[in-house]
């Protein structure tokens, strides 16, 4: 080992890498940071405090990583980075935050992916847990960094936590270890990242890692995709659109009589939610469903479940003009996404929808669109670098029922659709793109769009 190279080292200095620093620090690991950019964001904070710190900034250095013994990598960095790849064939290991999390938390993990709808879920399931009087942690891919909610246990002589409730990325998943999730959940599967991975089933197998080590599962029925490698003698949790089994959870009834139910038990009317569209139903079902694995009161749950309105920007409601609902679905950044608020706003309403959409495609499959767009939408308004390839697959269905435009600014966008609308019509940004051709995040434009909409 070069006496200069630390045993450990961590790349990316954002969110992610810039809570390793503070937990490795804090436990008097040797270890130092790089990252392939000159400035990345969380830099000065990590000069400040920890101005001793090694920091190698650029072009990874293939040479140096092969003398640690373990690499911490944020999710960011592919392995599949000529630098990574050499390293790990040297023997190095690979890491991720989430392994360093499991090391010091005692209490029960709640593990939560999928390709849509993670942070509806995960941010619902964290609510019915305080519901219930749970001490809960709510985090991962969500925001809060897992070594975030470390740092309060390392305080502490014992886990101050009952347990935690963790958004899982396929990033993050497929530098994990071992998990050990005592209830874990693939929401749903549908083509994402394919500029990262060398196909779908590549993406599939990141994503089933999060079973590993897990005591329990929850499946989705809807979507057999998402548990064709459950691990042999675990319990299993079922939850789907359909009218429920004995122990599954499910939909009974149909129109303004449609209840979630629990086998034959109807719990709660659909129409007293405050979430809407089918997509938003499947996301309580889960909801309930890892409440009742983890054994959260019924009670506790429907009443977190009742007050819940969603988060912004995922098929947010905007406001109302002119008889035209507005929704912001701006974190709609894959087809699969845009399918689900499509047809689940679609579904709901009387009227059709103008689609605003468009952006950083990362290599999609945007023709998963043509049918549901050409059942539901009146017009649709592109934007973005990847405009012209939506334009394409919306080419043989382009008619006078259904106009195709395009814009330069969100603004452009939310005019023109406000001019395609009818009376009883929604407009609704879900871009099946991520926003990074435009703005700096998909929060970013889902701010724009709101503010356009309120300038109409």
């Amino acid at each position: 080992m070069n006496a200069k190279c630390p045993t450990t080292i961590v790349i990316g200095l954002g969110k992610t890498g810039y809570s390793c620093a503070r937990f490795l620090s804090a436990r008097g690991v040797d270890f130092m940071l790089a990252d392939t950019r000159e400035r990345p964001p969380y830099l000065q904070r990590i000069q400040q405090e920890q101005p001793d710190r090694l920091v190698q900034l650029g072009p990874l250095d293939a040479a140096l990583l092969r003398q640690a013994e373990e690499l911490i990598l944020s999710p960011g960095i592919a392995l599949t980075h000529p630098a990574i790849a050499e390293a790990m064939a040297a023997g190095v290991r690979v890491r991720s935050d989430i392994d360093l999390f499991c090391e010091v938390t005692t209490a029960p993990i709640l593990a939560i992916t999928g390709s849509n709808a993670k942070s509806t879920v995960t941010t619902l399931v964290g609510l019915m847990a305080q519901r219930a009087g749970k001490k809960v942690g709510v985090g991962g891919n969500l925001g809060v960094p897992v070594l975030a909610l470390a740092e309060q246990i390392e305080q502490q002589d014992a886990d101050p936590y009952d347990l935690f409730v963790l958004e899982l990325s396929s990033f993050q998943l497929e530098i994990t270890e071992q998990l050990r999730a005592q209830v874990a959940t693939i929401l749903n599967l549908s083509p994402d990242h394919m500029d990262r991975y060398p196909s779908y089933e590549a993406y599939q197998c990141a994503k089933q890692r999060i079973f590993r080590g897990c005591s329990q599962v929850v499946v989705n029925i809807d979507d057999p995709q998402t548990h064709r490698l459950l691990p042999a003698n675990v319990q299993v949790t079922r939850f789907g659109l359909a009218d429920p089994e004995p122990g599954e959870f499910g939909v009974i009834g149909q129109g303004a009589e449609a209840y979630l139910a629990f086998g034959k038990n109807k719990l709660v009317s659909i129409a007293e939610l405050k979430i809407k569209g089918a997509h938003n139903v499947s996301n309580a079902l889960a909801a309930l469903a890892m409440g009742y694995a983890i054994g959260l009161p019924m009670d506790d749950m429907l009443a977190a479940l009742r007050k819940f309105e969603g988060l912004p920007h995922r098929c947010q409601w905007v406001r109302q003009r002119h008889q035209v609902n507005y929704y912001n679905d701006s974190k709609g950044t894959n087809v699969g996404a845009t399918l689900a608020a499509i047809e689940g706003l679609g579904a709901a309403e009387a009227g059709k929808i103008v689609l605003i959409a468009g952006g950083e495609g990362k290599g999609a499959d945007f023709s998963a669109l043509v049918e549901p767009i050409e059942r539901y939408c009146r017009a649709v308004v592109l934007i973005g670098c990847d405009a012209d390839k939506i334009a394409q697959i919306l080419a043989p269905i382009r008619s006078e029922n259904l106009s195709v435009w395009h814009a330069e600014t969100m603004s452009e966008a939310v005019e023109k659709a406000a001019a395609a609308a009818l009376p009883g019509d929604l407009v609704l940004l879900s871009p099946a793109c991520a926003s990074f051709d435009m703005f700096d995040h998909f929060e970013a434009r889902g701010d724009a769009f709101i503010e356009a909409v309120r300038m109409l």
